[in-house]
């Protein structure tokens, strides 16, 4: 009986490895995603946006099937930004909605990005619908003059894809955004509450600096809510 009993815990502990490992990996291809959207400036987020923005969320390779609208299943972590830096990262899942114009099944990269209070408080809850909850809208890409006006003034939530290649603003309407609690437990060795993290409560994994690095170098944290573009040059 204690050999047995010893066998079913290194099974559990190997399966909690694993899937620790799972989530640090997808934590790197994150921040790899994230990297490589922006190192094109023209291409990417406007730097504007990142420097004001509250949260974000990043959802690397979501699943996607159909043709416009069909199954969709991805998994990627929120930040919030807490005086001069990033919270620790809380696992999220997203699922089901439209994501405008996708055609074709394959991977989709996802990137949200919060705004304002009112948005990053509803990103708090559990769980939430965007288009229904909270109001999305496509994000402006590159040096785009419209990221100065609209975008900035009245969306709480910037939403933006890429696939194939192709980065762009994209619309997302009914879907669904909750917390992985499950892979929070993995990352962290315990459970921690979705909005505890975002909230700079929990400390950072070190399993997350590239991903902090590779917002730290194009995301200025010390700038939310300012005009002032001089924090985005520091690393």
């Amino acid at each position: 009986m204690n050999i047995r009993t010893t066998l079913i815990a290194l099974a559990c502990s190997a399966s909690l490895f694993a899937s620790k490992e799972d989530v640090v990996k997808r934590l790197n291809v994150s921040a790899e995603v994230f990297n490589d959207i922006m190192k094109t400036p023209d291409k990417g987020i406007p730097r504007e946006i990142l420097e004001r923005a509250a949260c974000i969320v990043i959802v690397p390779d979501m699943k996607k099937g159909g043709f416009i609208v069909g199954a969709k299943y991805g998994k990627g972590f929120m930040m919030c930004k807490n005086g001069g830096s990033w919270s620790a990262p809380s696992a999220v899942k997203v699922e089901g909605g439209s994501f405008g114009a996708q055609i074709g099944a394959g991977e989709v990269d996802v990137v949200l990005v919060v705004m304002n209070k009112t948005g990053a408080e509803k990103l708090m809850r559990s769980e939430f619908t965007l288009g229904g909850d909270a109001g999305a809208m496509a994000g402006p890409v590159g040096r785009d003059a419209s990221a100065q006006t609209d975008a900035l003034m009245h969306a709480e939530i910037l939403s933006y894809s890429r696939a194939r290649g192709a980065f762009a603003g994209v619309t997302l309407t009914g879907s669904t955004l909750r917390s992985d609690d499950k892979d929070n437990e993995y990352l962290y060795g315990k459970p921690e509450e979705h909005k505890a993290l975002l909230m700079g409560k929990v400390p950072k994994p070190a399993a997350a600096s590239p991903l902090y690095a590779a917002l730290n170098k194009y995301a200025a944290t010390a700038a939310t809510g300012s005009h002032s573009t001089t924090h985005s040059r520091k690393q």
